[in-house]
């Protein structure tokens, strides 16, 4: 199994591109970046905090960082028209030589669609714009002119040039609910969800059911997971982090702990599992120190 480092949005260029470069050495296989325009808030309200945009980060950790993927968390469609998602993930993929991967969504965060004027409809028309969005992109990464006439979306004679660096580049869609995974298994390259094992291993269940249901093999599509990670060495970082912890989407111990937790992904098919900064401490310093302390501890166990 693969590990890939994923900060916050809303940490500085200087620290961002610092943990980049770091993950880059040590071997960690991609950089991924969440696509919002601010942070999320519990009621809906807007959030002045900082939040860089998604495209051009990656756009930058392309042309600075050599070998990484770069992973945008997702792109909803709700805010980018899918050609120019498809164009974004496209240019990226040539700065970076070829190492672009498009993760898709429907859209969720409700802040930043009312604040900025984005409708976020009922999820069963938000999952049907989804659908048209994701056959486009996946057509124009693919055929020279694309022409489609869906109820949101209708291109004629739409081009994409160039093309990707290989041909085409990777479609994710991070879901879990069974008609996005349909869609997933029908379009994607590769399948994305939040979870601990147990949560991870409910939702595989729903996906190979998917996949089952369109004719995909299952293995034709890349895999890849990500939790809060709560690296506790001690009793007193255990107690430290306990109020913290979230049920289901939290990876909790010592190193032999989280190695034992990380070995049950690979065991249900995870190829790519990211680590997101977000529990790895309050200051730059502490979150690196946390990350090199995980690769030197837990993740070396998988070399």
């Amino acid at each position: 199994m693969q590990f890939s480092v994923w900060p916050s949005y809303d940490r500085t260029w200087g620290e961002t591109l610092s943990l980049a470069t770091w993950a880059e050495g040590a071997g960690f296989h991609s950089f991924w970046y969440a696509d919002h325009l601010m942070p999320n808030t519990d009621d809906g309200t807007p959030d002045e905090g900082d939040a860089l945009e998604c495209w051009s980060v990656l756009a930058a950790i392309g042309a600075l960082v050599p070998r990484v993927r770069l992973v945008s968390m997702v792109s909803p469609v709700t805010i980018h028209h899918p050609v120019l998602l498809a164009k974004r993930a496209t240019t990226v993929d040539h700065v970076s030589t070829g190492r672009s991967v498009l993760g898709m969504g429907a859209g969720w965060q409700v802040n930043e669609h009312a604040a900025y004027g984005f409708d976020l409809p009922a999820p069963g028309p938000r999952v049907s714009r989804f659908a048209e969005a994701i056959e486009i992109v996946h057509r124009l990464f693919r055929e020279d002119r694309v022409d489609f006439h869906g109820e949101t979306y209708r291109l004629t004679g739409a081009p994409l040039s160039p093309k990707p660096v290989n041909g085409t580049l990777p479609i994710l869609v991070g879901t879990g609910s069974p008609r996005m995974l349909r869609l997933t298994a029908r379009w994607a390259e590769e399948w994305n969800t939040w979870g601990d094992p147990a949560e991870v291993g409910r939702r595989t269940e729903r996906f190979l059911e998917a996949c089952e249901a369109v004719g995909r093999e299952p293995g034709e599509l890349r895999r890849s997971a990500q939790a809060m990670v709560y690296y506790t060495p001690t009793p007193a970082a255990r107690a430290a982090a306990e109020p913290h912890i979230v049920a289901g989407r939290s990876v909790v111990g010592g190193a032999q702990e989280l190695i034992d937790q990380l070995a049950r992904y690979a065991e249900l098919g995870v190829h790519e599992f990211a680590i997101p900064d977000f529990t790895l401490g309050e200051s730059e310093s502490e979150r690196r120190d946390t990350y090199a302390a995980l690769h030197a501890d837990v993740l070396s166990a998988f070399r």
